[in-house]
């Protein structure tokens, strides 16, 4: 079963559609009308079987040699999920993917402002 088509990822309080721009086998891709926003899903499997989720944001910012022109600058933020092949239920997993994402998304976001400001 795919992810629905379109996508959507609300990011500073704005709503961004992420319509179907590619699928594979085990992937999918979907990019904003902009091009400045993209999501890939994918799945690879062998010995372990690794889920992953990637969002990439693109912009354009003033180049810090050349102030009066721009350049265009991105990041991502990845989730992946490693298992073994057997010994871990769906639901199993999920219930430790949630318990990360409960950690770092505490109502203040100060875990996630942690992680990015370099602490360990």
């Amino acid at each position: 079963m795919a992810f629905s088509d379109p996508q959507s990822v609300t990011v500073s309080g704005s709503a961004v559609s992420l319509p179907r721009t590619g699928s594979g086998d085990s992937s999918g891709t979907f990019t904003s009308a902009d091009g400045m926003y993209q999501m890939t899903v994918s799945h690879a499997y062998g010995r372990r079987n690794r889920r992953t989720i990637k969002l990439t944001s693109t912009k354009l910012s003033a180049d810090a040699l050349i102030p009066t022109q721009n350049t265009r600058s991105s990041m991502s933020v990845i989730m992946t999920v490693d298992v073994p092949v057997a010994g871990y239920t769906v639901t199993e997993q999920k219930a430790v993917a949630d318990a990360l994402i409960a950690y770092l998304t505490t109502s203040t976001g100060a875990r996630v402002t942690q992680l990015l400001g370099g602490e360990s």
